[in-house]
């Protein structure tokens, strides 16, 4: 890993679930469940999955843009979830689900745009893209239980329903991307 690390804060539903996909991801040398989008005494599952604090379910990526850009790590998210619903992700439903891209500063703004104008243009996805693109202000760790979820769970019943297909996708569809 280089001396010069970068962090992206994606929301595409289910933290355990986008997690789970980015991961395995090589130039990916951290993946953290956490909540972004709310206030701080906010942060907690309890009161995100309420709906209403204005927190979406997030992961924090921490990378080797040596290795991995941005733009790929977007990319990946356009696969890993449906980028083309609203406020739901399969089952889950509600704004703490919302597909969000959480920006640091001007530049993952423009790659976060062009990224969405290439999909909306190429066909990708038979619906327009609804994610928002929000600034970061904060990023807030989830409770430890949360952390590396599909991992130490591979056979709960949502991970092997929901994490684990979105986990195989990712490596299919960018087989170039996968750590060795």
């Amino acid at each position: 890993m280089s001396n010069h690390a970068q962090t992206a804060v994606l929301a595409g539903g289910c933290f355990w679930c986008t997690e789970a996909a980015f991961e395995q991801l090589a130039g990916v040398s951290d993946v953290t469940s956490g909540y972004a989008g709310g206030a701080k005494g906010t942060a907690n599952y309890e009161a995100v999955c309420r709906g209403n604090t204005g927190h979406a379910e997030v992961i924090r990526i921490t990378y080797d843009p040596a290795k991995i850009s941005y733009g790929q790590l977007l990319d990946v998210f356009f696969d890993a979830h449906d980028p083309t619903t609203l406020n739901q992700q399969g089952a889950d439903r509600g704004t703490q689900y919302r597909s969000a891209i959480f920006v640091a500063d001007g530049e993952q703004r423009r790659i976060a745009e062009q990224k969405i104008a290439e999909h909306n243009a190429s066909g990708h996805f038979s619906r327009p893209i609804v994610t928002s693109i929000e600034p970061l202000t904060a990023f807030y760790p989830a409770e430890d239980y949360h952390q590396d979820y599909a991992r130490a769970n591979p056979h709960q019943p949502y991970i092997q329903a929901a994490a684990i297909p979105k986990a195989c996708k990712v490596r299919e569809k960018h087989a170039a991307l996968i750590r060795q």
